[in-house]
């Protein structure tokens, strides 16, 4: 069986190689998902400070809900400071070091706050310099309150050295000087105080970031395991080796867990257009094979060596094209992080973990598809009478299936209802119901698509009989004559437009619709923020409201929250983001409150999204159980239902219940509303020009509609549709050539009977033209309904936010792709003689 299948598969070359593609594109794409997937779940983050330190002892960053993936906090959860004493005094522990991080910023001679990475904990005790792996200090540490150590890249950029004054903004203090005591060569950002100062300055004397534990040699993994036995039971983590690099900054978690999001979320959509893209591509190869295989059962094949002749040559092209599938994969996924890191969703330190499980799920999975859809390509062949398959071998089938046609035409119902969601569920989640029911749909095509490519032709064919020339005759008899040939090209080019069309439009909308809310929303002009300082100083908010002109301000800050809730009557787990506001907070924000009031957010209290509120539960006056960013349990009572879910988050935290369990106390940002004058604004300029790192910019930054002003996962989405549709497209060209090349009898028997070279290209010319229009035609129909629905649910209007541009560009693609992959085997074919043709075959 095997000899034979390579015997086959030498004389089936152009047809086999469309299955060598799919193949190829399908592993590359199924090996760079995994290894993403991968990655979120074994990569960290390099040791950097914390890399002279042999054991760490912090609190675990994530939250466990039963039987789901981790969720990461971002928020710092901090350790008991009495741990340090006692995990110092263990045998073979060499230095004990409680590590703290608090918003530190250096002021240069110009008055311009020097860029660190992050702001927020860049403030440490000199103690912490144990950490460091063969740190080179010049210098002194520092001794008293007014003296500071910097590390070395933040004195280049300030231009210091040891001995020089320099301007310091601690934790929301005024700018203060300070003497720099000591020049520090390590990796990361920091300004080192004296120990007890630095204490002060954190302002929590009880609690550290995490323990860091330096060891005699070889004693790391004997103290490793007795500090893991005397912290059992406190939920405390002990991390050696590569680990230690996490714990210092409490989001490589989110960034990790954000890997294993996005991987999942591409893994279906993946999975579908390669099983999709494979089906049609050997339903091809082998429909042109069924001569062969109609002539081996008429000499005694049984149905199942038939099957297994199909699925032997199948796998062998696989075998074949799966390997440098795999290569590409590693490298795929290497761009796709370095896309991740240019965009900021990820640390650019963050690495991928390669390992050959990614392409061993990609061989196992690819393999398995071409047996699957190998063997159901052969099955009618191989199931019918001998005498019957040898006669159906140069023909089709004379009606399509009625089954097959009802199952494709439940399918499309099931999307178009699927498509419903968007009026319901004004989120994220139904949005991408848009974008899935346009996939279903055109998996429905695929099955419907030989009954309505006969219509079609039928009625093309009706409509050209009397008057029109024999080319364009021939290409609507063709059109209907091989239904199922012609159904197969029709729903691959319609599943790449919908495909193109229901993602990109509805990441295009939900951008739309969330820029909507947040610019309706916002009654504040001016926004003050102070990135470079990790916060804003503590009496910023009084000076703003001080000023003349100013009519209201209010802080607004954001987090995360996790929320426990029933859905269907089993428990579920959600990471939602949060925004944090205080009661003043209506005169700056316009949630569209429905029910409650803004101006109860005191104490424990939440405000949240009437979507929430609706299928959580969680209406005025109830109470919920949430997980802070921290990590603490709290129940909070609701105040408010608002619409605006989408521009502001589906929860909002009281400031009173969000004190305490953010990494720093200090106020992200503070929204403005002036009495609308020029001179208000210029008031609130001087203001921010005469504190070191304020910056004030408009509440809404003014958008051009372009991809710039796109968030990061748009970005993400956005390749993702490119890398998809370059593998569709190929796909299609590919199977296009195949099916093509495969009719060289037919076309060699028409110019037998007379038909002249230039006729058959016109005939297969129109037949391009069809195959083109009809894709077209039958994806706009499919695209027409979610696209509708997701425009009315999410803008008010029946069609969706996005560029005009994008269909034209489409249906030029679509037609030049048909037409250059039908036109070019077909000259190849015509070179041949009709009769050579013929007896080759």
């Amino acid at each position: 069986m095997f000899r034979l299948a390579i015997q086959m598969v030498g004389h089936r070359v152009t047809a086999l190689i469309a299955v060598a593609c799919a193949v190829l594109g399908g592993a590359a794409l199924i090996t760079a998902t995994g290894v993403l997937a991968e990655s979120g779940l074994r990569s960290h983050l390099p040791a950097g400070r914390l890399a002279g330190a042999s054991v760490v002892v912090a609190a675990d960053q994530e939250f466990h809900p039963t039987g789901d993936l981790p969720l990461a906090l971002p928020e710092r959860r901090r350790v008991p400071a009495q741990l340090v004493g006692e995990l110092g005094k263990l045998p073979g522990v060499t230095a004990a070091v409680g590590d703290i991080g608090f918003p530190a910023a250096l002021v240069d001679a110009h008055g311009q706050v020097v860029p660190v990475k992050d702001p927020q904990v860049s403030g440490h005790g000199w103690s912490s310099t144990k950490l460091l792996a063969d740190a080179h200090v010049t210098g002194s540490a520092p001794t008293g309150s007014g003296e500071v150590a910097v590390d070395s890249a933040t004195a280049a950029a300030a231009g210091i050295k040891a001995g020089d004054e320099v301007q310091v903004v601690v934790n929301s203090r005024p700018a203060s000087g300070y003497r720099v005591s000591a020049v520090v060569d390590a990796p990361g950002d920091g300004v080192y105080f004296a120990d007890r100062t630095a204490v002060g300055l954190a302002g929590h004397s009880t609690r550290v970031d995490l323990v860091g534990l330096r060891t005699a040699p070889g004693a790391e993994q004997r103290v490793a395991a007795e500090v893991r036995t005397k912290l059992k039971g406190t939920g405390l983590l002990t991390v050696t080796g590569a680990e230690r690099g996490d714990t210092a900054a409490p989001g490589a978690g989110a960034s990790r867990s954000l890997l294993v999001l996005l991987a999942g979320s591409l893994s279906g959509i993946v999975l579908l257009i390669t099983g999709f893209v494979m089906a049609s591509a050997l339903a091809v190869a082998i429909g042109g094979q069924r001569r062969d295989l109609a002539l081996m059962r008429a000499v005694g094949a049984t149905p199942k060596q038939i099957r297994r002749l199909a699925a032997a040559q199948s796998t062998l092209v696989a075998a074949v094209a799966v390997a440098p599938g795999v290569g590409l994969g590693y490298l795929l996924a290497g761009q796709f992080r370095g896309l991740l890191a240019d965009k900021g969703v990820i640390p650019a330190e963050l690495p991928l973990t390669f390992s050959p499980l990614p392409a061993l799920a990609a061989i196992v999975l690819m393999l398995l598809a071409v047996q699957v859809s190998a063997r159901c390509s052969a099955w009618r062949t191989s199931r019918m009478p001998a005498t019957e398959a040898v006669a159906e071998s140069r023909s089709e089938p004379r009606n399509p299936s009625r089954a097959r046609t009802r199952i494709g035409v439940a399918v499309i119902v099931v999307a178009t209802v699927m498509s419903a969601l968007p009026l319901f569920s004004r989120t994220v989640i139904g949005a991408t119901a848009t974008s899935l029911a346009g996939i279903i749909g055109a998996i429905g095509l695929a099955l419907a698509g030989p009954a309505l490519v006969r219509g079609i032709g039928g009625a093309a064919a009706r409509a050209t009989r009397s008057g029109s020339s024999a080319p364009t005759w021939l290409a609507m008899a063709n059109l209907r004559a091989y239904a199922l040939r012609n159904a197969g090209i029709v729903s691959t080019l319609a599943m790449a437009v919908v495909f193109v069309l229901t993602y990109t439009f509805t990441q295009t909308t939900v951008l739309a619709a969330t820029a909507q809310d947040t610019s309706t929303g916002t009654l504040a002009q001016l926004r003050l923020s102070a990135p470079g300082l990790g916060g804003l100083p503590a009496d910023t908010l009084a000076a703003v409201r001080n000023t003349k002109g100013v009519r209201s301000a209010a802080p607004v800050g954001t987090t995360t929250v996790v929320w426990q809730f029933q859905e269907f009557g089993d428990p579920a787990t959600e990471s939602d983001s949060a925004s944090i506001l205080t009661p003043d907070a209506a005169g700056v924000l316009d949630l569209d409150v429905r029910d409650g009031g803004l101006d109860r957010l005191t104490g424990a209290t939440v405000a949240v999204s009437s979507d929430v509120a609706r299928t959580r539960s969680a209406t005025v006056g109830r109470t919920v159980s949430l997980v802070l960013g921290d990590g603490t349990h709290v129940d909070a009572k609701v105040v408010a239902v608002y619409g605006r879910g989408l521009g502001f988050g589906t929860v909002v935290l009281s400031h009173d219940l969000a004190a305490g369990h953010t990494t720093t106390a200090l106020d992200q940002s503070l929204l403005i509303r002036t009495d609308g004058t020029a001179k208000a604004e210029q008031n609130l300029t001087t203001l921010a020009a005469s504190r070191p790192g304020l910056t004030l910019a408009p509440a809404n930054s003014p958008s051009t509609g372009g991809l710039k002003d796109a968030p990061p996962e748009v970005w993400i989405n956005l390749a993702t549709i490119v890398v998809l549709l370059v593998y569709l497209l190929l796909s299609i060209a590919n199977k296009l050539v195949a099916a093509t090349a495969q009719r060289r009898v037919e076309l060699g028997a028409l110019r037998l009977n007379g038909t002249t070279p230039r006729q058959i290209r016109a005939m297969m010319r129109r037949e391009a033209a069809m195959t083109a229009a009809t894709a077209l035609t039958t994806a706009l129909l499919l695209s027409a309904i979610p696209l509708a629905l997701l425009g009315q649910g999410f803008l008010g209007r029946p069609w969706p936010a996005g560029p005009v541009w994008l269909l034209p560009a489409l249906a030029l693609t679509v037609t030049f792709t048909a037409f250059l992959t039908i036109e070019l085997p077909t000259r190849q074919a015509l070179r041949t003689p009709p009769a050579d043709a013929i007896r080759a075959h």
